[in-house]
């Protein structure tokens, strides 16, 4: 594979057609004039304490496999290099929304969400202590998000942004984790609805006149539902103008369909001015069984109408077997995914490498 050729299969609205690795944005052909392409990718953290010849022999493996590129969850200049010297891209994976450093809690509790029972994530993060959500609403939070993106844009060695908890918190979780929680989720709660902050409040009243507060049940409002997808938006389309300064792709890694993303953590990815979209599309976190690959891939692909290539995201510990997983690309191949993208909780084995060589 040619790892310069033109990312985007279809440009999306306003986001100006690039060809990776050319530092000029040139025009792109139309989704139907383009030959039909299937990438693999793969989200990594990047492990500073192995040897130069371990990350040589691990990146030529990926790029012999048909690996088109790295998410790196890190920044990191030895496997950043490496990896491009082996012919693959690499993209900074972005935790966006999502941001508990320690400074930033320390200095503006007030930038983060607040739930409809009042906690904020600055001190009472849902479910987990690293659940330390930005309200998108505070007019700061999108300027800092911005530049932080482009902290990531601007390294030479950065080929693109991949955004990664670009949304609200889980209003629901996946069925699968109720239990791990101790929740039943059959109606939404209110320690998990987001975002009730004074900031948001303030713009939803000035936008449709609406004093949310006065709404007998807020959770249940679908001005106030379309107004928190519209936030998280303005801050992806936000970022995607920033990168079209630097003539990088965006890209982002979503719920697994637009109707799941829209309904458990207020994300309406289709109105994204991305390059490309990674929905997670995790069977085994929904109960789901393997099938339910391409009925999800079916479902985003339809709902872009061509506007950016969709891939689907796979969980491995999902499938219980090589056979499996071949037949969950397949699944996504036959539906109308661009490609694949592979994440596990360890390092990718040379079975699953070898698969995906025999794929390519």
């Amino acid at each position: 594979m040619n790892s310069r050729r033109n990312f985007l299969k279809a440009a999306g609205v306003g986001l100006a057609a690039l060809q990776l690795g050319n530092t000029t944005a040139q025009a792109t052909p139309s989704v139907t004039e383009q030959p039909l392409l299937f990438d693999f990718w793969l989200w990594a953290r990047p492990n500073d304490k192995e040897t130069e010849t371990q990350l040589k022999k691990r990146y030529q493996s990926y790029r012999e496999a048909g690996v088109r590129g790295i998410f790196f969850e890190n920044y990191s200049k030895r496997h950043f290099q490496m990896a491009k010297e082996h012919g693959l891209e690499t993209h900074r994976w972005m935790w966006t929304m999502n941001r508990g450093e320690k400074e930033l809690l320390e200095k503006h509790p007030e930038y983060y969400a607040v739930s409809r029972s009042g906690k904020s994530c600055a001190t009472n993060p849902p479910y987990v202590g690293y659940y330390r959500f930005l309200c998108p609403s505070h007019p700061d939070v999108p300027k800092y998000l911005e530049e932080k993106a482009r902290e990531q844009l601007s390294k030479e060695d950065v080929d693109g942004l991949h955004l990664d908890y670009i949304r609200y918190p889980d209003v629901v979780l996946p069925i699968n984790l109720w239990q791990n929680y101790n929740l039943d989720q059959s109606k939404e709660l209110a320690d998990y609805d987001f975002c009730y902050s004074k900031f948001s409040k303030a713009a939803f009243l000035e936008e449709t006149g609406i004093d949310i507060d006065k709404v007998e049940r807020p959770e249940q409002s679908l001005s106030w539902r379309s107004f928190r997808y519209g936030q998280i938006t303005k801050v992806v389309n936000r970022i995607c103008a920033a990168a079209q300064e630097y003539k990088k792709p965006v890209t982002a890694a979503v719920f697994p369909t637009p109707d799941l993303a829209r309904r458990i953590v207020r994300q309406d990815w289709p109105s994204w001015n991305l390059s490309g979209i990674f929905p997670m599309i995790y069977h085994g976190f929904y109960k789901e069984p393997i099938h339910w690959i391409g009925t999800a891939v079916d479902e985003g692909v339809k709902s872009l109408h061509g506007k950016f290539p969709l891939y689907a995201g796979l969980y491995l510990p999902d499938f219980k077997n090589l056979d499996e997983l071949k037949s969950g690309i397949q699944l996504a191949k036959d539906n109308g995914a661009a490609g694949v993208s592979l994440f596990g909780e360890s390092d990718f084995d040379a079975a699953t490498i070898q698969l995906l060589r025999s794929l390519k």
